[in-house]
């Protein structure tokens, strides 16, 4: 089974104005009424993937709770990061997580700010 870990922290500072600390680039329906955050959620959402481990800001929580609700998608695991440090923690996080249900588990790390097409 892979476990889809989607890294959804970011605070979008590059986007701004659209993107603000309360609304990050990752959760605003920027392609086709989705936000980015919504497209990397449903790219894992079929066989040979676990319901996903989504690992943002505690800022984010509302928005990560209301954009998978709207999806009709419940995470395996939503955890809450104090402070961003970048990738190495959420790795380490995802791999503990993963590993309390299958020693065997495969973990796949997602961004959740980037569009992928076809």
């Amino acid at each position: 089974m892979i476990y889809p870990c989607i890294l959804s922290g970011g605070v979008g500072t590059r986007l701004w104005p659209l993107s603000r600390p309360d609304r990050p680039k990752q959760f605003l329906p920027l392609f086709g009424g989705e936000s980015l955050f919504q497209k990397t959620c449903k790219r894992v959402r079929r066989a040979g993937f676990a319901a996903p481990i989504v690992i943002g800001s505690n800022a984010q929580r509302f928005l990560i709770g209301e954009q998978l609700s709207e999806l009709g998608l419940e995470a395996n695991s939503i955890v809450l990061e104090p402070v961003g440090r970048n990738t190495a923690a959420p790795a380490l996080m995802a791999a503990l997580i993963a590993a309390e249900t299958d020693p065997d588990a495969l973990i796949l790390l997602l961004p959740s700010d980037h569009l992928i097409q076809k």
